[in-house]
């Protein structure tokens, strides 16, 4: 790390609360640094976004992100490339393989209205690096390890002193909202920064919010953030994931489908997409449209032993090539957050 007074460092452990699917080059898990760098840079682009009082100039944004985080795509006033290596150097203190080498198994199926068996939880969730091992009959890994909760290791940083404020903000934001790795906005590689700083949430009104098409903000109605917790605790993830798989099969569920064959997209099509057995034919099957409703674990006190599972919006606009229609996604997002709204196991938070 530089030694140069104006450069500011950090050191933080990082603990996975829930286990994380990081993939290295075989695919199976491994503690790696790219996937916390580019979710620094993603919760770098909210603060900006909030210190600049949306919307804002995307052109102007990503040239401060480039010379920042560095980049290859920047040209000076003559045309000249102006390339440049990046001002926040990251490490962490290993590089090792995860030590989950088999799936725990699932205690407990849950039941789905569209499926005529129960289904385990986990793999609802991490459907991809999970599968189903028929022998065993059970969720399995699709390629171990994956790095188990309660894995640790120190991450280093060091960047600018001009840009402390914005980057220990994004640090506090990666620490209530962020995971990383196969299917985290699910809640797998969800994780905690200690010590980890405060930060009041980037909030918009959400019906603004769906007019930018990138995740810039936390939503928030007339009253409150669009942030969900679990009224309960969990001393084990494995359960909490559980409750977080029901709760997304009731939401998804609420949506019903007319019929299998979909020349148009209907109301849950909006929530993500692809949905399996119910393809768009305007949209084809290689489109992607990412939930903006995202899961987290955090733990409580700095208790590892009293988890929680936190639900929030991150409303935006799907991209043109979808054609969204502003007065549909309103009124699918309003349902939503009513569902959530009327869920006896879940309270809204403030952060």
């Amino acid at each position: 790390m530089p030694d140069n007074p104006h450069w500011i460092t950090r050191k933080y452990t990082l603990e996975f609360l829930t286990p994380a699917f990081l993939g290295g080059a075989d695919q199976s898990g491994q503690w790696r640094t790219p996937p916390f760098k580019a979710l620094l840079r993603q919760w770098w682009r909210v603060v900006y976004a909030h210190e600049h009082g949306f919307p804002v100039n995307p052109l102007k944004m990503r040239e401060a992100e480039g010379k920042l985080f560095g980049n290859a795509w920047l040209t000076d006033s003559q045309g000249n490339t102006a390339a440049s290596r990046s001002l926040v150097r990251l490490r962490l203190e290993r590089w090792d393989a995860g030590e989950m080498k088999n799936w725990p198994g699932e205690a407990q199926t849950v039941g789905h209205p569209e499926v005529k068996q129960p289904i385990g939880p986990h793999l609802y969730l991490g459907y991809g690096p999970l599968t189903y091992d028929r022998e065993k009959r059970g969720t399995a890994l699709k390629a171990p390890p994956a790095i188990q909760a309660g894995e640790k290791a120190e991450l280093l940083l060091a960047f600018p002193e001009p840009h402390q404020s914005e980057i220990e903000a994004a640090l506090a934001l990666m620490n209530l909202y962020g995971a990383v790795g196969g299917r985290s906005r699910n809640g797998w590689g969800s994780f905690r920064l200690d010590p980890a700083g405060s930060v009041q949430p980037p909030l918009r009104l959400w019906r603004e919010a769906l007019q930018l098409d990138w995740p810039h903000c936390i939503g928030q109605d007339d009253s409150e953030p669009l942030i969900w917790q679990t009224k309960g605790t969990y001393q084990d993830w494995r359960e909490l994931m559980r409750v977080l798989a029901e709760i997304k099969i009731a939401l998804r569920t609420k949506f019903k489908f007319a019929g299998e064959a979909h020349q148009t997209p209907e109301e849950r099509h909006w929530l993500a997409y692809p949905v399996t057995n119910h393809s768009v034919r305007s949209w084809g099957n290689q489109a992607r449209l990412p939930n903006s409703l995202r899961f987290k674990v955090r733990c409580l006190d700095n208790n590892a032993s009293k988890l929680v599972g936190i639900i929030f919006h991150m409303p935006c606009k799907p991209p043109v090539a979808f054609s969204p229609n502003q007065k549909t996604l309103e009124g699918v997002w309003q349902r939503v957050h009513q569902f959530l709204d009327g869920r006896a196991d879940l309270k809204r938070v403030r952060r």
